[in-house]
Formats: structure tokens, C-alpha cells, sequence
């Protein structure tokens, strides 16, 4: 029972250790950032959904393609390629911590075959002697030896940046602290949008999902304002945002201008400026041909339907048409009919212009559509998110910033030295960039052998 445990025990231990593991959730997860740029996430767009089938929708659905960074699959694979790397680091850990703490600091015939930048210098003198000149010199050009006699045998060993081997470590710590934070974010964060009116406030805002949240405080849109180029495209949107709690403006927080870059944030939530539009209620007449006249209310942006079927959608309006066209004036709008044959039709409803309205009766079913006017303000588009992982996502970069710096730039250099009976023989090896240590290492041993008196050296 006990070697079946184990066996079973092992078999999972083996399993988290293993590179195919790393490769399998390495790979997977890019196949699934490559679906979560195609599909799009949150809010399905209408166009969108009219490319797809029916079954394929349901299949998304049922998958969570449309918000799979918040998917349990999604999070269950970053907790798994956690897992397989703190069960890698574990493994090798202990392995690289005994080279960092306990080192070898004596050359046996064993480590001095393993060493390839190896010279024996034969010298005059006695031993004693000698290792204190050998001291000086990796004093003054590597670091301080650690000094070790046996049997009349005098070792020197000496390192530098034992640490810098801890550095694929702190890389794997850097992605795992990366992993919580993204962990956290799908857990407790959230992102959405809201539309608000100038002059009202809101205390909800609906996710990418379409489920409403509650911030716990309300947003008070005081003014919006819109810049343009003198073509008429948009320069600049702004809006003026002042936080409420309990219905009284946060100190610090009234009338704070947001602009695209430039969000505002309170308690953890951020709201960027997205998107602006225009709200109101815009009325119209309809006659028929004995002159019978309904009314007929679209909103702004918005649709209705005439009575022959058609849909007809508002796109703009003005005041006063005589800005844009001359020879008529007044209030006008400018409206899009979707015919029963599958064609639109696009042009001006005049409210002074009866004869003009009468040019486009064949859009209308025949009867006569007249623009009476209406009220519009301005509205602002806000994103919302909130990231309670962010730091911590920040936090894991720095530390990735670090360990890769020091796992590409940095090596963990190794010399050891042996004097015996006026013999020295000094090799090393560096844990990175050999062919930098081997030229470090000529040039210490050139200079060896014009700081000792040499007997022969070879």
C-alpha cells in the first residue's frame, strides 16, 4: 500500500514537473489570446452576431469565448502553469542553493578535470609565500578568496555573483506574481461602460457582460464639450465629472475634467473617456392622404416604424437647416428610411418646407412626413474598470525586469587555486558568457606569472 502511494504521489509530482506540461499551457494560452483578439470580447457587436450561426453562437456561449479572460477554464490554466512552475523551481532549487551556499572550495583531481580554463604555473618558492601573493592578486582583480590548507596543501577559492543563478527563479516568481494578479483581477475586477447626460448621475455601470454593477458611489457629469478641427472632426471630448457620496460632492473630487489619457480614479475604479452622443426626444407628423396627422417621437439616434412597415432612424438634427443649405431655414432632421425592398433611403425632413417633404412621399408609404423639432443635450461615454490586481501585476513585471537583466547579463564566476610544492594550478568556470571568462581568465593568469617567480610554466 505504501509503494503504491508513493508510486501514485510520485507520478503526480513528475506530472507538474514536466516540460510538457510548461509547453502545453504555454501553448494553449496563446491559442486562446489569438481567439480572444478574433472573437470579440464583453458586448457582442450586432455585425457581428449576423456573420455567425445560430449553433456557433450557443458554442460560444456555452465555451464563454466572449469573455474567456474571466472563463474558470481560462483561470484554471494560469493556475496549472503556476503550479507547474512552482513545482520546477522546487526541483531544481535545492540543487543551485547548495552550489550558492556550500561551494567546493578545495580542487580535487575530480574538479580539476571538469575545469576547461586550467594552467599550472610552475614557481620558486615556498607555499606559504606564494598564496599570499596569489591572495593580493584576486583580491585586487576578482574578490576575496576563501582559504583552505589540507595536508600542507593550500586551496584558494573565490566567486562572484553566486546569486545571479537565482535569477531564472525570480523570473519564475515574477510570471506566478503576474498570474495572481490576473487572477485577481477576473476574480474581484471588472470593466464596463456607461452612458451619462449632462446634468445627471449615475451609481451603476454595466459590465462587459451586460450585468449591472454597483459602484458603491455615484459620478455627476456637469458639463461636456467637444473640440473640433475646422473640417468638423472631433479635436477634443472632455467631460467634467464630480464624485458623490451620499449625494454630497467628494472633496478633491468635483468637477474634474477627463479627457482621452487622462482618467479619473476613485476607490480603485477608473472611468476613461470613451465615446460622447446626444439624447432627446425629437417629434415628427405623419399625414395621410385626407390629412390626418399622428405623431410620431424618435429619440435621438434612435428608430421607429411608419405606418407602411418601413423603419426609419434618426441621424441628425438641427436648429436650423440654413447653416447648411441655403434658400430654406428652420428646424430640420435627417433620417434614414428602410424600405420594404431591402433599400435605404437617406434624406432632409424640413419643419417649414411642407413642398420639399412632399418630394420624398414614394420613401414614406405615401404619407407625409413633417420634423416639428425637439430637445437635445449632450451625453458622455465613460469606461469603466476596475483592477484591484494591478499592482501586483506591476510588481511582477519590476521583479521580471530584474531577473532577466541578471539571468542575461550577469554569470556566477568561479576560480580555484591550488599551490603545492611550488606549483599552482588555477582553473575556474563561469556559470555564463565562457568566452568572456576565458579571456578574464588569461589575463589573470598573465598576470600570475609576472607577479611570482617562475621556475618554468607550461
Amino acid at each position: 500500500m505504501t509503494t503504491s502511494n508513493k508510486s501514485i504521489s510520485q507520478s503526480i509530482w513528475d506530472f507538474f514537473c514536466s516540460l510538457k506540461l510548461t509547453m502545453f499551457t504555454l501553448i494553449t494560452l496563446a491559442v486562446i489570446s489569438i481567439i480572444g483578439t478574433v472573437i470579440p470580447q464583453g458586448a457582442i457587436p450586432p455585425e457581428y452576431l449576423q456573420t455567425i450561426s445560430q449553433n456557433k453562437l450557443k458554442l460560444y456561449q456555452v465555451l464563454g469565448f466572449f469573455d474567456m479572460y474571466h472563463s474558470w477554464w481560462f483561470i484554471l490554466l494560469l493556475i496549472l502553469l503556476t503550479a507547474n512552475l512552482i513545482a520546477c523551481s522546487i526541483k531544481r532549487l535545492p540543487g543551485i542553493w547548495k552550489t550558492i551556499t556550500r561551494p567546493v572550495t578545495t580542487m580535487d583531481d575530480g574538479l580539476e578535470k571538469t575545469l576547461s580554463n586550467l594552467t599550472i604555473i610552475m614557481t620558486n618558492g615556498d607555499s606559504t609565500t606564494l598564496s599570499n601573493r596569489v591572495v593580493s592578486i584576486l583580491l585586487a582583480e576578482f574578490a576575496a578568496p576563501v582559504i583552505t590548507e589540507n595536508k600542507g596543501i593550500i586551496h584558494l577559492y573565490a566567486q562572484k555573483a553566486p546569486w545571479s543563478r537565482l535569477a531564472v527563479y525570480a523570473v519564475h516568481l515574477s510570471v506566478i506574481i503576474i498570474f495572481i494578479g490576473a487572477i485577481i483581477d477576473s476574480l474581484f475586477g471588472y470593466k464596463g461602460f456607461v452612458n451619462i447626460p449632462e446634468g445627471n448621475s449615475v451609481d451603476k455601470v454595466m459590465s462587459r457582460a451586460e450585468k449591472e454593477i454597483n459602484l458603491g458611489f455615484a459620478v455627476r457629469c456637469e458639463k461636456f464639450s467637444v473640440a473640433n478641427y475646422p473640417n468638423g472632426a472631433p479635436k477634443e471630448f472632455k467631460s467634467i465629472l464630480t464624485v458623490l457620496e451620499n449625494g454630497k460632492p467628494v472633496a478633491g473630487y468635483n468637477r474634474v475634467p477627463v479627457i482621452v489619457n487622462d482618467p479619473l480614479t476613485y476607490k480603485g475604479i477608473t472611468f476613461y473617456q470613451s465615446s460622447y452622443g446626444k439624447l432627446g426626444d425629437h417629434e415628427f407628423t405623419i399625414s395621410d392622404a385626407d390629412g390626418h396627422s399622428t405623431p410620431l417621437i424618435i429619440r435621438s439616434g434612435g428608430s421607429a416604424k411608419l405606418p407602411d412597415g418601413s423603419g426609419i432612424c434618426l441621424q441628425e438634427t438641427t436648429p436650423d437647416i440654413s447653416q447648411f443649405q441655403a434658400g430654406v431655414s428652420g428646424p430640420a432632421a435627417q433620417v434614414e428610411v428602410h424600405l420594404p425592398n431591402g433599400q435605404n433611403k437617406t434624406f432632409i425632413v424640413y419643419s417649414d418646407n411642407p413642398a420639399m417633404n412632399r418630394m420624398n412621399l414614394a420613401y414614406t408609404g405615401g404619407h407625409l412626413l413633417q420634423y416639428k423639432g425637439g430637445e437635445e443635450f449632450m451625453y458622455t461615454g465613460l469606461q469603466v474598470a476596475k483592477d484591484p490586481g494591478v499592482w501586483v501585476v506591476w510588481l511582477g513585471c519590476t521583479l521580471m525586469i530584474v531577473g532577466v537583466y541578471a539571468a542575461f547579463f550577469m554569470s556566477h564566476r568561479r576560480i580555484w587555486v591550488r599551490v603545492e610544492n611550488g606549483i599552482i594550478t588555477i582553473g575556474g568556470n563561469a556559470s555564463k558568457n565562457q568566452g568572456g571568462f576565458q579571456l578574464f581568465m588569461e589575463k589573470l593568469v598573465t598576470k600570475l606569472k609576472h607577479q611570482l617567480p617562475l621556475e618554468d610554466n607550461k
